[in-house]
């Protein structure tokens, strides 16, 4: 049921909300709007009518926030076996440029069992102080333990932002926590920007397939609260001499009241580390087959890159869902990123585009990977693609 709704005395049945309406929500019977269920509430309608006579109702009242009481940039920072997830990294350095427009501090948040190292890793690249929890029962990631100890961090500091990494745990841990604090999330965001009039996060996100580009603001609750894909930050540049203060807090829970405990921990049999290569070949549609996926492979063996894909041959079957660039995947920023049978659909451009260079594929030379590679190579990628191998095994003596 749509809550948004029509002061029928107010309403002269203009007809401008229905035009304004994206999903075609809106009807006019007898010169009244009328609101169908396909209605989403998107309050896209509002600001169009003159009479004032849309509105939308809250069934609940909002939270009473004071935003004065919250200072700081928090960053997530997300950690395996004492080696820190790059994209926590990538956010310290753009929480620094958030914090900075703010005028507040950049802090990192640190949940986990002899983090000591992770805390001064932290600190080089940029963290001014360090808010943590160590205790062993956060050894291993687990919601409910994360999320009770980083909401008694939150509740007790206050911070006007947290920024987490929008990784498989990270995106767990996000709504779960956001969802304690009674605070708004803004999912897989691109960008991120302060207004320094209303201290608010500007977050903008692909929306509708990436067809249009989404600007999210979180006005009347804190912290507001964004997961940022990997790879879409760049990383600062870290510096041994940079030092900060460290606030240490208890868990405030037992092992008794925790909902799962871990009882093993089985990596993954093919490991497919897109986020941090350098060079990655990618196949696309043109491929044709999944057995043509060894062309890919031996130019990425030889160049001691990863193996990427194109949703078409992810969803054809041809290939895992790990190996998958693009919105709907992976985003990545490789040094050298190659397209092979790629066309270059926005959705795909949108996880690799900020490749240093693109070399591309295709032998359509209207492909739109075109319009954003480096190089482009136009012809058959069953000639050019063994070519390729064959000159860099020279090159390279393997």
């Amino acid at each position: 049921m749509a809550l948004l709704k029509v002061i029928s005395d107010r309403c002269t049945g203009c007809g401008l909300c229905v035009k304004e309406c994206p999903y075609g929500a809106i009807e006019v019977v007898e010169r009244v709007a009328v609101i169908k269920e396909t209605c989403t509430d998107c309050g896209a309608c509002i600001e169009s009518c003159k009479f004032e006579a849309l509105y939308i109702e809250r069934r609940r009242p909002r939270q009473v926030c004071d935003p004065s009481q919250y200072q700081g940039v928090w960053v997530f920072i997300e950690h395996e076996e004492g080696r820190i997830a790059h994209v926590s990294l990538e956010l310290l350095g753009k929480g620094g440029e958030l914090a900075q427009a703010l005028s507040a501090e950049l802090c990192a948040m640190v949940l986990g069992n002899a983090i000591d190292p992770v805390v001064q890793e932290a600190f080089k690249f940029g963290a001014e102080k360090v808010y943590c929890v160590e205790d062993p029962m956060l050894e291993g990631y687990r919601t409910d333990p994360y999320v009770r100890a980083a909401s008694h961090l939150v509740r007790t500091y206050k911070p006007e932002i947290i920024l987490l990494g929008a990784t498989t745990n990270g995106r767990d841990f996000a709504g779960a926590l956001a969802t304690e604090l009674g605070t708004g999330l803004t999912a897989d965001c691109t960008g991120l920007e302060i207004d320094p009039d209303r201290r608010l996060l500007i977050q903008t996100r692909p929306a509708f397939g990436g067809n249009i580009m989404a600007t999210i603001i979180c006005p009347d609750h804190r912290p507001q609260m964004a997961t940022v894909r990997p790879k879409v930050m760049e990383m600062p540049e870290p510096s041994d001499s940079r030092q900060g203060t460290v606030i240490r807090e208890g868990l405030p829970a037992s092992e008794e009241r925790m909902l799962t405990e871990i009882l093993d921990f089985v990596p993954n049999a093919e490991e497919v580390n897109l986020a941090d290569a350098q060079i990655i070949v990618s196949g696309g549609r043109g491929l044709g087959d999944p057995k043509n996926f060894e062309l890919i492979r031996e130019l990425a063996q030889v160049l001691g890159g990863a193996v990427g894909a194109s949703r078409a041959a992810v969803d054809a079957g041809w290939i895992s869902y790990p190996h998958q660039v693009g919105q709907t995947g992976r985003t990545v920023r490789p040094r050298v990123y190659f397209a092979c049978g790629i066309s270059g659909a926005i959705q795909h451009q949108a996880g690799m585009r900020t490749s240093d260079i693109i070399v591309a594929i295709n032998k359509d030379p209207d492909a739109p990977i075109f319009d954003i590679a480096t190089y482009g190579i136009v012809g058959d990628l069953f000639e050019i693609v063994p070519l390729l191998t064959e000159e860099f095994r020279k090159r390279l003596g393997r």
